[in-house]
């Protein structure tokens, strides 16, 4: 049997640009070919990055810093607090003057050395 181009029906085809405009596959090709590739630094990017070349000691002072800034707004945080909250936010400032405490104590050693 020959099958001729008048038993098959013809199909209209719009090859234009608004026939692939809202096309999925469309979509999916300009996004491989033309979208700049993710690189894998960005992923790993951070807010805060200690810079490599800090000293130990530089950075046991930032620390220190930082955790007594820490214990001034939690204490005064809690200080407006009442019952079991004030307690609670009390027992942070306490844990951060103990963080604090061993951090100083880790500049003294090293200082003496």
């Amino acid at each position: 049997m020959n099958t001729t181009s008048k038993d098959a029906p013809e199909l209209e085809t719009d090859v234009g640009f608004n026939a692939l405009k809202d096309s999925e596959a469309a979509r999916r090709a300009m996004d491989y070919y033309l979208k700049p590739a993710i690189a894998e630094a960005s992923i790993d990017e951070k807010f805060f990055e200690v810079k490599p070349s800090i000293s130990s000691e530089e950075a046991m002072i930032h620390a220190s810093d930082l955790l007594r800034c820490a214990a001034a707004s939690a204490y005064e945080a809690a200080d407006h607090l009442r019952g079991t909250r004030r307690d609670l936010a009390f027992s942070v400032v306490h844990m951060i003057d103990m963080a604090k405490a061993l951090v100083d104590r880790s500049l003294d050693s090293q200082r003496l050395e």
